[in-house]
């Protein structure tokens, strides 16, 4: 076990060594795990002293590479949140010109790119050469968008090219994105890419094209065009994915099948890839060496052979986009390359510490990104868990034994990060991954690459070899496929907290100890509790409440001790809805199982608008919304329903059976009562809804925790109302300064006025509340997550610092 790590020709533990590079690691870790970041001098003070601590001949050197790591992430966090756009600023209108860096994706409604903006002195300082995510909605997405430019402007939308230099009106505003549990974090993946604001085009057809299309991107762009001319078979995306990263043609049932499979790792170019180019081209470079007698005269053949393979590694990476998995590799190639033209060989587990140490130099915020812990994670477990030194077993055994062993191994050890990022993991992955990953790595993807290097030459050559690679591709997804349409394939596990990630993978480190000192049965127990972790079900008697962050919408999960019900599913949206993006993610998250029941107020799309997203994941569940909203395959509901579910009971108050009205008025009301107090969910009903409700039992209106209807609209939240209810605790879902000016400041201080907290999912992201035995209690995902990119936490900084400001420059100051 562990036989490289101990291997006598590895380097001498020193500057560089193992020791230091985890210490680099877990500093930059600990950075990024803060709720805020330290000051800039005090991270600035912590890299001087780390680096005296580590240039220092004593045993403790890696102390100073762990203040080198924390202090350097700190200094790149400042760096990157100063180029963003402040949060607070409002929306600007900007014209701007600037280069398509990426590959655009177009969907019907919608295309989206990275735009990096020309540094024109023009231009605010704050947006010179910055990245800019833009968004180009349809036209007939904008009712607002005159008839006769909607077709022009709908083919410009669709003519955006990578490396095309564009001029775009756009609406710019500081990354933002909304806060669930188990959901997207849009402000980490914006920090990460360097993005310094969200752009929108306001009128398409006042966009141009300046230049056309050039560069890198545009040549990845062509050759993803020409395998899918070249093939003219639904798979033909599978081979532009994996010869070139271009995922763009991958739905969403593809991902899921992926998932489902345990295959997502192999589809997209990861860093196995980069080594077969690598070895690829160092072989030809040897053949070459070999074949000539000049060539070895003016270079020894073994450096030629190290100096092709890492060109190769680093072009292919250059190629494939510098995604995290292929850099590494990369990295880690010319490393051991340099060490070879150095005469000096190195052991695997010091060209992966030398890998870690470029990396987080560079870029020490890489330790947010899934890829990084996968890609080194997996490479550190290979290096202590295989044999390396012994005499290799010759035959078919000596062949089979290592790979399944790697299988296994791989498999075993990287469940707990994989559980731990994604929240799911796929029971038929290990099974389905050992014919796959020879085949697709073995067959596959050489056919795609040379048939690619091939094209690159010559327009036409690649094609045979695009087509053998296609057949092969097919030939394993046809049985793939309904394998992965087994309904147990993915096992999704709640949201663990975080001290359960490194007890799990101390479980597995102990298990794979070398026999007679791992822990058989004791090291499994390390791992349950991210297994099996509690899923804070409430008690008999008591309810648990969680307004979603779906931006202009609604969504609420109401649990129980044994059942769930959804209260309005959030808005629709561009690819995918908020059932889709924002709910069933959630659930998935705490760990619910399938809602009992749907309960939609009315039909209108920002309460409705997620119900496909649903049904697709729970199509047996029950639904009802009032009569005449629309919605297919719904109940009605009315005043009168009631039921009981756990000792909670649940009733409907408004609308009254038979009511004709349609649309905010005719919302649904739910008041949901326990031995601690109620809860009361009033949809969008307007003024005259709740003096509907006043004229009835004014009394079963009071509650302790209200949904404020319409989103805190100046048509709702009638003074009268709000004294009948007198909560004390009112939330509010609304979207981040939504157009229509939600929550009105009158109604906010109306309800703070009858002496309720207002909480809006806008500031706090998911709001969760617990009503039981310990009275009412309150968590806002936003502060519980503990982000220091987190932009509404800044914003509030922002505004605290400003006031200090205003009072230090006043009399009294």
């Amino acid at each position: 076990m562990g036989g490289q790590i101990r291997d006598h020709l590895v380097v001498p533990p020193g500057l560089l060594g193992t020791s230091s590079a985890a210490a680099l690691v877990a500093g930059a870790t600990a950075c990024c795990q803060l709720p805020a970041l330290p000051p800039v001098a005090a991270a600035w003070t912590g890299c001087a002293v780390g680096l005296l601590l580590w240039l220092l001949r004593w045993r403790g050197r890696w102390l100073g590479m762990l203040l080198i790591g924390c202090g350097w992430a700190a200094v790149h966090g400042h760096w990157a949140l100063a180029a963003q756009l402040p949060p607070q600023d409002p929306p600007r209108d900007q014209l701007l010109t600037g280069t398509v860096i990426d590959l655009p994706e177009h969907h019907p409604t919608y295309s989206r790119f990275l735009l990096r903006i020309a540094d024109d002195p023009e231009l605010p300082v704050a947006l010179r050469g910055r990245r800019v995510q833009v968004y180009w909605s349809a036209p007939f997405a904008r009712p607002s968008a005159r008839p006769s430019t909607q077709p022009a402007a709908e083919e410009k939308r669709r003519s955006v090219q990578a490396g095309s230099r564009w001029q775009l009106p756009l609406r710019l505003r500081a990354p933002r994105s909304r806060i669930n549990p188990g959901g997207f974090d849009g402000e980490r993946h914006a920090l990460l890419l360097g993005i310094t604001a969200t752009g929108s085009v306001r009128d398409g057809g006042n966009a141009r094209e300046i230049a056309p299309s050039t560069g890198l991107g545009a040549w990845r762009e062509r050759m993803s065009a020409r395998i899918s001319a070249a093939l003219q078979r639904p798979t033909s995306r599978f081979i532009a994915a994996l010869a070139l990263g271009d995922t763009r043609g991958l739905s969403d049932t593809d991902w899921e099948q992926l998932r489902a499979l345990g295959l997502t790792h192999l589809i997209a170019i990861s860093g196995f890839h980069v080594g077969l180019v690598a070895g690829g081209v160092a072989l030809m470079a040897s053949l070459l060496w070999r074949c000539t007698r000049l060539l070895p005269m003016l270079l020894p053949r073994p450096i030629a052979v190290a100096l092709a393979a890492a060109v190769g590694a680093a072009c292919y990476a250059l190629v494939a986009g510098l995604a995290l998995p292929t850099v590494r590799t990369a990295l880690m190639i010319v490393v051991v390359a340099l060490a070879r033209c150095g005469r000096r060989r190195m052991a695997w587990g010091q060209s992966l510490a030398l890998a870690a140490f470029a990396t987080l130099l560079v870029a020490p915020l890489s330790v947010l990104v899934a890829g990084f812990w996968l890609s080194f994670g997996g490479v550190l477990w290979l290096l202590w868990c295989l044999p390396g030194g012994g005499r290799p077993e010759g035959g078919l055994r000596g062949i089979l034994k290592p790979f399944f062993a790697a299988q296994g191994v791989a498999t075993l050890a990287l469940l707990p990060l994989g559980i731990s990022l994604f929240g799911q993991a796929s029971r038929i992955g290990p099974l389905v991954n050992l014919p796959v990953v020879p085949w697709w790595s073995l067959v596959v993807v050489p056919l795609a690459l040379l048939g690619t290097a091939l094209e690159a030459l010559h327009a036409g050559l690649g094609q045979w070899l695009w087509q053998l690679a296609d057949w092969s591709f097919a030939l394993s997804w046809r049985w793939l496929q309904p394998l992965s349409e087994w309904s147990g394939a993915v096992w999704w596990l709640p949201e663990a907290p975080r001290w359960t990630l490194p007890m799990a993978l101390l479980g597995v480190f102990w298990w794979l100890l070398p026999r007679g000192r791992g822990g058989v049965l004791a090291a499994p127990l390390l791992c349950l509790p991210l297994l099996w972790p509690s899923r804070g079900a409430p008690a008999a008697g008591e309810v648990e409440l969680l307004v979603m962050d779906v931006g202009q919408g609604t969504a609420v999960l109401v649990r129980t001790a044994t059942h769930v019900l959804l209260y309005d599913l959030g808005p629709p949206g561009a690819g995918s809805d908020a059932g889709e993006r924002v709910v069933v993610p959630t659930l998935r998250a705490l760990g619910t199982g399938p809602p009992q029941r749907v309960m939609l107020s009315h039909g209108d799309a920002d309460h409705a608008g997620g119900l496909p997203g649903v049904r697709a994941a729970f199509p047996e569940v029950p639904v009802s919304a009032p009569l005449g909203a629309g919605i297919a395959v719904a109940t009605p509901c009315h005043r009168g329903q009631r039921w009981n579910w756990d000792g909670v009971d649940l009733q409907v108050l408004h609308p009254a059976p038979g009511h004709a009205e349609r649309g905010n008025e005719s919302s649904c009301v739910l008041r949901i009562a326990t031995a601690h107090g109620a809860v009361l969910l009033a949809g969008d009903i307007g003024a005259s809804s709740e003096a509907a409700l006043l004229r009835g039992d004014r009394a079963a209106l009071a509650a302790q925790v209200v949904l404020v209807p319409h989103h805190g609209s100046a048509g709702s939240s009638s003074a009268a109302w709000v004294a009948a209810v007198s909560p004390r605790l009112a939330l509010v879902s609304a979207g981040h300064r939504n157009r229509f000016r939600h929550p009105r400041a009158e109604v906010v201080a109306r309800w703070r006025a009858v002496g309720a907290e207002v909480l809006n999912t806008a500031e706090s992201g998911a709001v969760r509340v617990w009503l039981g035995g310990q009275g009412l209690q309150v968590r806002e995902q936003r502060a519980h997550a503990g982000r220091w990119w987190d932009a509404a936490g800044r914003t509030r900084a922002a505004a605290i610092l400003s006031v200090d400001k205003q009072a230090a420059a006043g009399p009294e100051g």
